[in-house]
C-alpha cells in the first residue's frame, strides 16, 4: 500500500520509531503485573481456625511445656489427608488426650465446629493479602477467584468501549487517558475498606488495561514499516515477559497486598507524563479527514529521523494521492457489525474469535493457580516468566520464516499436545508435571505473541481498533472462564486439562483458514480486504504491469511522455522517480 512508501520516505524505522516503540512498550512491564496481580494480592496463606477467645497458645505452651504447633492438635483436627491441620474446622472442646503419643481416639467421632472466631494466618509467605484481611477462605474461598473474574470483566468491557472510542477519537488520546485511569484507580484501590469496594476498583482498572494494550499496539504497528513489524512486534512483547519476573520480585520484597498494589500502579503516572510526546497515527488521521494534522505528524517524524529534505516535497496533495482509496472510504462510518458484514471480514473474525478465546483460556488456566505446584509461588512466577523468553524467540523465528498462519497453528496445537500429555503423568511426579505445565504456558505465550501481531495485520485501518476490541473481548471471555473450569477437577482431576487442550486443538483448526500476511503491507479499507479475498488470499503487492499503482494516482493523468504535468499530484515515491528520470536524460 502507498502509505508504506510514505513511511520509508520519512525514514523507515528511524530514530522516531525507536523512541516511539520503546516508550509505548515500557508500560508492558506493568501490564503483566496488572493481569497476574491476583496471584499475590489474593494469595492464600496457610491458616487454621483461631482458638477460642479465652485460650492463648503462648500461655498454654508455657503452662504445659508443649510446643505451640503440637498444642494445636488439641484444638484443630487434621484434614482428610492427615498431613496437616484442617483449615475450616476446630474441636468444640479442647481434646488434651490427643497430645499423648499413644492416643488411639477416633478423631472422626469428636465434635467439631466452624471457625466461629475467625482464622489465624501464617505470615511467612504473605504478610497481608485480601484473603487474610477479609477472610476469603473456606465457604468464602470462591470470592478469591471472583476478584480475578471481575477484573477480567473490566478488561472485556474496556475492549468493547475503548476499541470503539479509539476508532472515533484516535489512538493517542484514549491511550493517554488509560494511563491516567490506571494510575489514579490503582493507587486509590489501596484505600479499599471492603471486598466490594476493591472489586469495583479492579473492574475499572481492567477497563483501562484494555485501553493501554489495544491502543498501544495499534499506535505502534501503524507507525512502523511492513518489513520490521515481525521483529518489533515480537521483541516489544518481551516487556510483558520481563514484567512477570518484576512482579515476582516486587511481591517477594513487599509481601503486603496494599504496598504491592501501589507499586504496580504508581508508575503509570510517569507513562501518562511522557505519553503526550506520542504522535497520533497518520493513517487514522487521514481516514478521519484530518489530513493537515496527518501531514504535521509526518513532517515531525521526518525531522526526528533526519530527513528534512522530505518535508518540502511532502504536501497534502501528495498525501491524498497516496491514500486516495482510504480517504474515499472515510466517508463511511464503521461498527462491529462491519466485522461480519462481508465474506472476507466475516471469515477473519470467526477464525480470530476461536484463536483469541482458546489462547487466553489455556494461558490463564495455567498461569492463575501457581500455588497448586507445591513450590514457592515467587519461584513459580519467575519460572513462568522465564519460559516466555525462549518461547517468544521461537515465535520470532517461526513468524519471520514460516509466516503467521503456520506459527499460530503450531503454537496452539503443541500447547494442546503438552496439556494432554500432562494428564498421563502421575501426581507424585511433581517435577515432570511442573515442567510440562511450563512448556504448555510457553507455547500459549508464543500463541499470544503471534495473534496480537496477526490480528493487527488482518484488520484494515478504518476498523482495526474495533476489530482488535472485538476479538479481545473473546479473549477476556476465555480468561474469565478459565478459573471456573478448575472447579471441574472435583468431578474428575483430568477434566480441566481435557477442556483446555480440546479448546486449543479446535482453535488450531480455525487458524488454518486465516490468510497469510508475512511481508504484506497493512490493509487500510474493507475493500482492500475483500479484493484480496476475491483473489484467493491476501496479496497486497502493487500492480507492476499497469499504468496505475494501487493507492496512488494514475500515471497516465500525471505524466506525459516522462514529463511531469503536476508534480504535487504525484505520489512521493513516483515524484522522486520522475526527477531521477530527468537527471538521467541530461
Amino acid at each position: 500500500m502507498a502509505f508504506s512508501d510514505l513511511l520509508e520516505e520519512v525514514g523507515g524505522f528511524g530514530r522516531y520509531q525507536w523512541l516511539h516503540v520503546t516508550l509505548i512498550s515500557l508500560p508492558g512491564l506493568m501490564m503483566a503485573s496488572q493481569n497476574l496481580l491476583n496471584n499475590f494480592v489474593s494469595g492464600i496463606p496457610a491458616h487454621h481456625c483461631s482458638l477460642p477467645a479465652n485460650q492463648s497458645l503462648l500461655n498454654l505452651s508455657l503452662y504445659t511445656q508443649v510446643d505451640e504447633k503440637q498444642l494445636l492438635r488439641a484444638f484443630i483436627p487434621p484434614d482428610p489427608s492427615g498431613n496437616r491441620l484442617d483449615r475450616c474446622s476446630r474441636f468444640v472442646k479442647p481434646q488434651w488426650h490427643l497430645l499423648t503419643t499413644n492416643s488411639s481416639a477416633n478423631i472422626s467421632e469428636l465434635q467439631t465446629e466452624g471457625c466461629v472466631d475467625g482464622w489465624t494466618f501464617d505470615q511467612s509467605e504473605f504478610i497481608s493479602t485480601t484473603v487474610s484481611e477479609w477472610g476469603l477462605v473456606c465457604s468464602l474461598r470462591p470470592l478469591k477467584q471472583m476478584i480475578q473474574t471481575i477484573y477480567m470483566g473490566g478488561v472485556l468491557t474496556g475492549a468493547i468501549i475503548y476499541g470503539s472510542l479509539s476508532d472515533r477519537f484516535g489512538r493517542r488520546i484514549v491511550l493517554i487517558w488509560s494511563y491516567l485511569q490506571i494510575g489514579v484507580l490503582g493507587c486509590s484501590s489501596v484505600l479499599s475498606s471492603s471486598f466490594s469496594v476493591y472489586c469495583i476498583f479492579r473492574f475499572l482498572n481492567g477497563m483501562a488495561v484494555s485501553g493501554v494494550i489495544l491502543n498501544g499496539f495499534s499506535l505502534k504497528v501503524e507507525w512502523i514499516p511492513t518489513k520490521t513489524r515481525t521483529v518489533v512486534g515480537t521483541l516489544s512483547s518481551f516487556f510483558f515477559t520481563f514484567g512477570q519476573m518484576i512482579l515476582a520480585g516486587l511481591a517477594y520484597w513487599l509481601k503486603d497486598w496494599r504496598m504491592l498494589q501501589l507499586s504496580v500502579s504508581a508508575p503509570h503516572f510517569l507513562f501518562f507524563a511522557y505519553s503526550w510526546w506520542y504522535s497520533e497515527s497518520a493513517r487514522w488521521l487521514v481516514v478521519n479527514r484530518r489530513s493537515e494534522d496527518a501531514l504535521k505528524s509526518l513532517h515531525r517524524v521526518a525531522r526526528i529521523n533526519g530527513k528534512p529534505e522530505v518535508i518540502n516535497k511532502l504536501t497534502v496533495e501528495v498525501l491524498h494521492s497516496h491514500m486516495r482509496k482510504e480517504i474515499e472510504s472515510s466517508q463511511s462510518s464503521f461498527s462491529a457489525i462491519d466485522l461480519m458484514r462481508t465474506r472476507g471480514m466475516r471469515r477473519i473474525s470467526i477464525c480470530l474469535i476461536a484463536v483469541w478465546f482458546s489462547t487466553s483460556f489455556a494461558y490463564y488456566g495455567l498461569a492463575m493457580d501457581l500455588q497448586k505446584f507445591g513450590v514457592s509461588i515467587y519461584l513459580m512466577q519467575v519460572i513462568f516468566g522465564a519460559v516466555d523468553i525462549p518461547a517468544k524467540l521461537l515465535a520470532l523465528g517461526l513468524l519471520s520464516y514460516l509466516g503467521r498462519r503456520v506459527s499460530q497453528v503450531s503454537c496452539l496445537f503443541l500447547s494442546a499436545v503438552i496439556i494432554f500429555a500432562n494428564i498421563f503423568v502421575p501426581p507424585d511426579m511433581q517435577t515432570l508435571r511442573t515442567t510440562l505445565a511450563c512448556l504448555g504456558k510457553a507455547f500459549t505465550s508464543a500463541s499470544f505473541t503471534t495473534v496480537y501481531l496477526y490480528t493487527g495485520e488482518l484488520y484494515p485501518t478504518v476498523i482495526r481498533q474495533t476489530g482488535m476490541g472485538f476479538v479481545s473481548t473473546m479473549s477476556r471471555l476465555g480468561s474469565m472462564a478459565a478459573p471456573a473450569v478448575l472447579i471441574l477437577d472435583e468431578v474428575w482431576p483430568a477434566l480441566p486439562s481435557i477442556v483446555y487442550g480440546g479448546a486449543a486443538v479446535l482453535a488450531s483448526g480455525f487458524a488454518c483458514f486465516l490468510p497469510e500476511t508475512l511481508n504484506i503491507p497493512l490493509p487500510d479499507t474493507v475493500e482492500d480486504v475483500e479484493e484480496k479475498w476475491s483473489k484467493g488470499g491476501f496479496n497486497f503487492k502493487r500492480k507492476e504491469g499497469g499504468s496505475e499503482k494501487e493507492g496512488g494516482a494514475p500515471l497516465s493523468d500525471a505524466c506525459q511522455h516522462k514529463g511531469v504535468a503536476n508534480k504535487e499530484a504525484l505520489p512521493l515515491k513516483e515524484l522522486k522517480d520522475t526527477e531521477e528520470i530527468g537527471l538521467n536524460a541530461l
